[in-house]
């Protein structure tokens, strides 16, 4: 059984194949071949995977951990000598890592999942927080559409930037998602019920360079400063402050990924004032400084243009 939402990155290799024609043969194979059914009860036709020549093997995704059988961590070792590549999609991780594929390499898988996949194969670099990784010739993804961002880097490290960046355009796709996975538990952990509060917050992640006092915050809903505290806090279990710097981090996290690495304008950008109360901030919040990013999305480009 697998998620069928794995299945969307059929459609981005076709519409590459639209503006670079024959570029993909897309095969979807399964052990024995035939109609495999996804956890939304939607099946496709499979061929059996074979021990034949593949370029480029994907690994899908299962509903919670998957145990593999003998005989497919045997095919997959066998495809991995031999495949240019090979990536794993959310936890197609466990997989892979069960076959012996990632030892010593930098993955990552679902930030659920992340923890057990470090506590169940030690010697692999799970690195939790990231959309994709690619290390050398294999590649993992993040969960669920992170399996799009996956493909989207195994495309453009094939047909160049240009091709990626039209096929983005008209998937109506992000051509490189700024932030890591915790984008998308931040702003869920702080997630308020009151309209309020979430008014609060958006107004104050489209004004982050603005000072953000809590009469201005107030203001904004037209409480006291002293009840928009209290009724935030209640709300949230965050101070203002703390909700403020937990979203200032985010963004600047956003921009060193996307190619900034001006510390100084970053923190200027992002209300930080100075890149020296930037970095105490990140390590508050995500224990290490602005600098490891920077060398993280430095190694990522240098990667790809191998």
């Amino acid at each position: 059984m697998f998620h069928i939402l794995d299945l969307s990155i059929l459609s981005v290799f076709g519409v590459a194949n639209h503006f670079a024609p024959g570029s993909y043969q897309v095969d979807v194979v399964s052990m024995t071949g035939g109609l495999i059914r996804s956890q939304s009860g939607v099946g496709i036709d499979t061929i059996p995977f074979s021990d034949q020549h593949y370029d480029t093997v994907i690994v899908g995704s299962t509903p919670g951990l998957p145990a593999p059988a003998p005989d497919m961590v045997q095919r997959l070792q066998v495809a991995a000598r031999s495949a240019r590549r090979i990536a794993s999609i959310c936890t197609g991780a466990f997989i892979l890592a069960e076959a012996g594929v990632l030892d010593g390499r930098s993955v990552t898988t679902h930030w659920g999942f992340a923890d057990a996949l470090a506590r169940r194969f030690p010697r692999i670099q799970v690195e939790p927080d990231k959309i994709f990784v690619r290390d050398g010739h294999v590649w993992s993804s993040a969960g669920m559409t992170a399996c799009i961002d996956l493909v989207l880097g195994l495309i453009e490290a094939d047909l160049g930037h240009a091709i990626t960046k039209q096929i983005c355009k008209i998937m109506v796709l992000y051509h490189r998602r700024s932030g890591g996975q915790s984008q998308f538990s931040v702003l869920a952990e702080i997630d308020p019920k009151k309209e309020r509060i979430r008014r609060v917050l958006t107004f104050i992640k489209d004004n982050l360079r603005e000072p953000l006092s809590i009469q201005q915050l107030a203001d904004q809903v037209n409480w006291s400063a002293r009840h928009f505290s209290r009724a935030f806090q209640a709300e949230t279990g965050l101070t203002p402050a703390k909700a403020i710097e937990k979203l200032r981090v985010e963004a600047a996290q956003a921009l060193i990924e996307s190619g900034h690495t001006s510390a100084a304008r970053i923190a200027d950008q992002t209300g930080f004032g100075d890149d020296e109360r930037m970095r105490r901030a990140f390590l508050r919040v995500l224990g290490v400084p602005p600098q490891k990013f920077v060398r993280a999305s430095r190694s990522v480009k240098l990667d790809v243009g191998r």
